[in-house]
């Protein structure tokens, strides 16, 4: 074969070769450079970022994570803090989106859950949330923490969270002005309280301020505890006290006479909206959990002139209460990421910077009381000495099918308005998810 046919055949089979690799046929013996692939969002390494889930999205809520996010950025600057609050009543929004996430395997790395029966009967019982015995052994917390929280938050030996806070459910909020121009003296007694309503409502004023459902449940678990005392009230949610009783029924009847005495608009008030009521001197009362103290000071409001505090009537003497807790989901994805916010959540910098704010005292019982104002101050002292109930809107006292069942009951009330059809309803929630068997 001559040179020239041998270039030309040569030739003509390296084109063949280039041809079929670019047509995707046989790999070169060495492989190609590929161009870049286009990028794909992974998740952040467990030490670089940390997905908190809370519903504090207004008001002294969002201002008092936020300046506890300042103490965690603090000390940890390489860790990225991804706020996914969600806002909505009480929780009820964003509880609605953590349980779809659940459910979808896509747990956020900690998120708040209210210490007491929603902790334990939900996220421990469904299996959601881990342990945190080592931490809280390595953070001291057993000597910081309340004897009478910690219970609340465990389970067969295990802690399942780290409390941020104590806040006050039957806070019975007022305008003083109003009551001083209508000659009204701050009731202690349901009587009491009826007759103020009756003098302010006469006198064309709004004698209480009412928001959507999740705050009528508030006023509801408030006027059982004022019409029953605590030792009756604490008796419904573990079976000593009989929701079928006669005492109920006086109680589901205070309830629906407090209620003749609401503003007509209250279902499309958020609770911010019904307390700004009182604020702004266009009702004399409010029953609301003492956040919204942050939120009178967020508003520039002065304590004792503008706004002025006692407990529901009936419960003098009471604490009502409920915790805010972080917890340390099962799968987190940057589960080193969770145990830093966890340390912050718990630590004494953090609730300082975070309590004062939120309109709520420390869970620790080392903070400086100096840094609270006069109503959180008052706070302080109740939370020592008084007797100590818990919330049903708040967790405490019922797990979420059974808060779930009275809420809907309370619902239907709400539109017809027949207290023997709502104690029946109330007494099937008891025996299908309580103690009442």
């Amino acid at each position: 074969m001559s040179k020239k046919i041998w270039y030309s055949l040569f030739a003509v089979l390296a084109l063949t070769a280039l041809v079929l690799t670019a047509c995707g046929g046989a790999a070169p013996a060495e492989p190609a450079a590929e161009a870049p692939a286009a990028p794909v969002e992974e998740a952040a390494p467990a030490d670089t970022q940390v997905e908190v889930f809370s519903w504090w999205t207004g008001g002294g809520e969002a201002a008092g994570l936020e300046a506890m996010i300042g103490i965690f950025d603090a000390e940890y600057p390489d860790i990225e803090f991804v706020n996914a609050a969600v806002a909505g009543g009480a929780g009820t929004n964003a509880r609605a989106v953590l349980a779809t996430r659940l459910q979808a395997g896509d747990p956020p790395d900690s998120w708040q859950g209210h210490a007491g029966q929603e902790l334990i009967g939900t996220y421990v019982e469904g299996g959601q949330i881990q342990a945190l015995n080592d931490l809280y052994e390595a953070e001291g917390w057993l000597d910081v923490m309340p004897e009478t929280l910690i219970p609340l938050i465990s389970n067969e030996g295990n802690i399942y969270s780290v409390p941020v806070n104590i806040h006050r459910a039957n806070v019975m909020w007022y305008n003083p002005t109003v009551l001083e121009e209508n000659g009204v003296e701050v009731p202690t007694t349901m009587d009491e309280w009826f007759a103020a309503m009756d003098t302010l409502q006469a006198a064309g004023v709004t004698p209480l301020a009412l928001g959507e459902q999740w705050t009528q449940l508030h006023l509801f678990e408030t006027v059982l505890l004022g019409s029953l005392g605590s030792e009756a009230y604490d008796g419904l949610w573990d079976g000593s006290t009989d929701w079928t009783s006669a005492e109920v029924t006086a109680a589901l009847d205070n309830f629906a006479k407090v209620l003749t005495y609401t503003n007509s608009d209250s279902a499309s008030l958020s609770w911010q909206d019904a307390s700004q009521l009182v604020i702004n001197g266009d009702a004399a009362f409010n029953v609301m959990g003492d956040w919204a103290e942050g939120y009178f000071r967020e508003l520039g409001k002065t304590p004792e002139t503008d706004y002025g505090w006692a407990p529901v009537p009936g419960s003098v003497g009471v604490f009502q209460f409920l915790s805010d807790s972080f917890t340390l989901a099962v799968g987190a994805p940057h589960p080193e990421g969770a145990e830093a916010w966890l340390k912050i959540a718990g630590s004494k910098a953090g609730q300082e910077a975070f309590n004062p704010i939120k309109g709520s005292i420390c869970a620790r019982t080392d903070c400086d009381p100096e840094l609270f104002g006069v109503y959180l101050q008052s706070a302080m002292a109740d939370w020592g000495s008084n007797t100590v109930s818990g919330s049903l809107t708040h967790g405490v006292v019922a797990n979420d099918s059974w808060k779930s069942e009275i809420d809907t009951a309370l619902g239907l009330f709400l539109i017809d308005q027949d207290v023997e059809g709502f104690q029946t309803a109330l007494v099937a929630a008891c025996v299908s998810s309580g103690p009442c068997q």
